[in-house]
């Protein structure tokens, strides 16, 4: 969310892996002392998939979406993140539809997409395509109308006048749930524990959770994992999170390619922001890197808008340089418009242009341990060349399994050299044929190299 409302087994020894990025002696003063979370082990290659269950199909159901699982599964997805599934709020509402953050009933479902039959059943399709699912979970505010104002009006914290107010001044649709009244704690995590035990899902993405004490989700998480081992993705940034929560947004990295996207920052932008993450996160918290989601998309700009010519060479080093790679639902078609929030807008999947290049970087995600999150993955060394301003070049690498990614920002054919000389025999990760990276090498405009070996 952002102000304007609308955010079998694998081996053990991948596990046991050395200190990422250990290359720089800086890099040892991390926040590992705090970073005591210990991801499910099957999130250890996965990819995620943001749903707007509103505007993914004409019919804006759980059981429309239920029938495109088979075709993400073969693209590669292995978490389905929904956007909340929740009643919305009638009061204050914003817009014909209102926010899916506005949530009125924590135990039921929104009726525009369908029954509690239906989502389990969009449950049970993704495991059965060895998928997850996870729901949003909004724990901080609810709608006016809630079900809670009736029922525990002592939930929420007032003003002089014993009136409930917005947590944000323009977030008029929602009032702010007391965040420290450990009764609502219960009910909050029960209703929590409810779509774990009753419907199977397998975790959580909390909306705003830097806004809610730490220990509020370190209780949630330990209560959960009781049911389940869960996956509990967090809208925020700060490392003490990581106690309770397996990933964090990269909200800085989002913001600093949209400011290289638009010519506001260079690529010099980029290797500060990456070795501020590298330097405040433990090698054990995942991070989830994007070039949209529902907020950046709604409120922000389409990926044409952002990026131009650039958006693919953004997304290839999203899914490659560290983390989870995260795609919101069209950009597989080349979504180049801005969904509305409070209104239907269905999104134009056209000819699926991008379901390809998507594809091919997600199995290479999945596949290749140099790409793995958290400890199990690569270590990242930046490539230098004479052309720093224009070329951006970085391996990742775990052992023999390395991937090599060489992108060029600007808008014209970069002759350049690599300042450590011939890169050596590589494989071409989109046209499998073998290729060989000398010391000196041109890339057109605009476009990108991914290597593997």
């Amino acid at each position: 969310m952002v102000i304007n409302r609308g955010f079998s087994a694998l081996l053990t020894t991948l596990f046991v892996a050395l200190l990422f990025f250990g290359c720089s002696s800086d890099e040892t003063d991390r926040t590992s002392d705090i970073s005591v979370n210990t991801p499910p082990e099957w999130s250890v290659n996965a990819n995620i998939y943001e749903v707007n269950i509103r505007q993914f199909s004409p019919e804006g159901t759980f059981e429309a979406f239920s029938e495109e699982i088979p075709r993400l599964k073969e693209m590669g997805i292995e978490i389905l993140w929904l956007m909340p599934i929740h009643p919305i709020g009638e009061e204050n509402r914003k817009g014909t539809l209102g926010s899916y953050y506005s949530i009125v009933d924590y135990t039921e479902v929104n009726p525009e997409f369908g029954t509690k039959e239906d989502f389990q059943n969009l449950v049970d399709t993704a495991h059965e395509n060895d998928m997850k699912v996870i729901i949003d979970w909004v724990a901080n505010h609810t709608a006016w109308d809630a079900v809670w104002t009736e029922t525990n009006p002592e939930y929420y914290v007032t003003n002089e006048d014993g009136e409930f107010y917005t947590p944000e001044e323009d977030w008029e649709d929602v009032i702010q749930l007391d965040v420290d009244n450990k009764d609502m704690w219960d009910a909050m995590i029960s209703a929590m524990e409810y779509w774990v035990r009753d419907y199977n899902i397998d975790g959580f993405r909390a909306d705003v959770a830097y806004m809610l004490p730490t220990e509020f989700w370190i209780e949630a998480r330990q209560r959960l994992d009781e049911i389940k081992p869960v996956f509990m993705l967090a809208e925020a940034e700060e490392p003490e999170l990581h106690q309770a929560f397996d990933m964090s947004y990269a909200w800085n990295y989002a913001s600093t390619i949209r400011d290289i996207g638009a010519g506001e920052a260079g690529l010099d932008a980029l290797d500060a922001v990456l070795s501020e993450n590298f330097d405040r996160f433990d090698k054990s918290d995942y991070r989830m890197f994007f070039t949209t989601n529902h907020d950046e998309n709604s409120w922000t700009g389409s990926d044409p808008d952002m990026y131009g010519d650039n958006f693919e060479n953004f997304a290839v080093l999203s899914a490659t340089v560290w983390g989870m790679p995260l795609v919101y639902n069209g950009q597989e078609s080349g979504l180049d418009k801005q969904l509305e929030f409070f209104e239907k807008d269905q999104i134009d999947w056209n000819d699926y242009k991008y379901e390809d290049f998507y594809r091919t970087l997600l199995h290479l995600n999945r596949d290749n341990p140099a790409l793995f999150n958290g400890n199990a993955g690569g270590d990242y060394l930046k490539v230098s060349t004479n052309s720093d301003d224009s070329i951006f070049a970085y391996k990742r690498i775990a052992g023999d399994d390395q991937v090599f990614v060489i992108l060029n920002f600007s808008d014209s054919i970069q002759n350049f050299t690599f300042d450590s000389g011939d890169q050596g025999e590589w494989t071409d990760v989109f046209d499998g044929t073998d290729v060989s990276v000398p010391a000196e090498m041109e890339l057109d405009a605009n476009s990108y190299m991914l290597l593997a070996k």
